[in-house]
């Protein structure tokens, strides 16, 4: 089974002056346990419920990943996701490449529509309908592919016009970084996952897989396409703090049981979220008696 880590906290001991240096040692204390997948959140201030109050650190993603991909070298590195209204999609697209190429073909390019409303009047960042921001979605995802695949030609979506989108060099991952679209909506992001995706992630619990699995099946069987194709990833709602979760003290053995119920859902990929995770010492031990021990 794969598992993901999140950083969605940056209020670690030290402050902004050895804030680079612990997240260096948390991404190769990452990457030594074992964790699959690395992530962080496109976001500009803290949001509910990870990083409360919105006042606390918060680093820009793809800055954070260009980091990341050099204090590393195996692990996967991922936004869960790119909110479409932060950057022109060409400007999006490319700073995904780039973090592709600099970190030797090892990326997932995750994506959404955006939903955080307050977040974007606050720092001045136009916030369309919800059908402007999927028709935005759609175009994003269209271009990318197109950008990836090498074509330069002339492209013309329902939002973005491209005359010339050339992308030079080409990501280093075959045959392209891996298309991550995030939600659940049966009508528009199922739709978006079944024609572009290669990955799609959820934010739900076990109970709840099976029928989001069986809608995208049924948008996968409308165009022809093998919902196995596609990468089901879930991001774990709780957060990982050593006191305790949901009421119960952590343990390893609880741990697993956690993520065999999310194996058993169907569910091969998990990434979960740890505010404390600059305590190296426990993403060590979550590797050594966690990861390590399941089958």
């Amino acid at each position: 089974m794969k598992v993901g880590l999140q950083l969605s906290s940056f209020t670690w001991p030290g402050g902004p002056a050895e804030l680079a240096a612990r997240l260096r040692d948390v991404a190769r204390a990452a990457e030594e346990a074992g964790f699959h997948s690395l992530w962080v959140m496109d976001h500009f201030f803290q949001i509910p419920p990870w990083g409360t109050p919105e006042d606390n650190p918060m680093l820009e993603a793809y800055a954070t990943l260009g980091f990341l991909a050099a204090a590393t070298e195996r692990i996967r590195l991922g936004v869960m996701v790119s909110g479409v209204i932060y950057r022109p999609p060409a400007v999006l697209i490319k700073a995904a490449t780039t973090v592709d190429v600099l970190s030797g073909g090892r990326t997932y390019f995750g994506v959404g529509a955006a939903w955080f409303e307050r977040e974007a009047v606050s720092l001045g960042i136009p916030f369309p309908s919800r059908d402007e921001r999927y028709a935005l979605l759609e175009d994003t995802l269209r271009l990318a592919r197109r950008n990836w695949s090498g074509d330069t030609s002339a492209f013309a979506g329902k939002r973005v016009a491209a005359a010339y989108p050339l992308s030079n060099p080409l990501p280093l991952s075959r045959p392209r970084p891996a298309i991550l679209v995030g939600g659940a909506g049966p009508q528009r992001t199922l739709r978006l996952v079944a024609r572009y995706a290669d990955a799609w992630n959820l934010i739900t619990s076990p109970e709840r897989v099976a029928p989001q699995r069986a809608r995208l099946a049924e948008r996968c069987a409308a165009i022809g396409r093998d919902v196995g194709e596609i990468e089901i990833t879930a991001l774990d709602a709780e957060d990982l703090r050593a006191e305790e979760i949901a009421g119960y003290s952590w343990t390893p053995g609880f741990e697993r049981a956690r993520l065999r119920s999310w194996r058993d859902s169907g569910i091969e990929h998990v990434i979960v979220n740890m505010s404390d995770a600059h305590d190296v010492s426990k993403l060590r031990t979550y590797g050594r008696e966690v990861i390590a021990q399941l089958p």
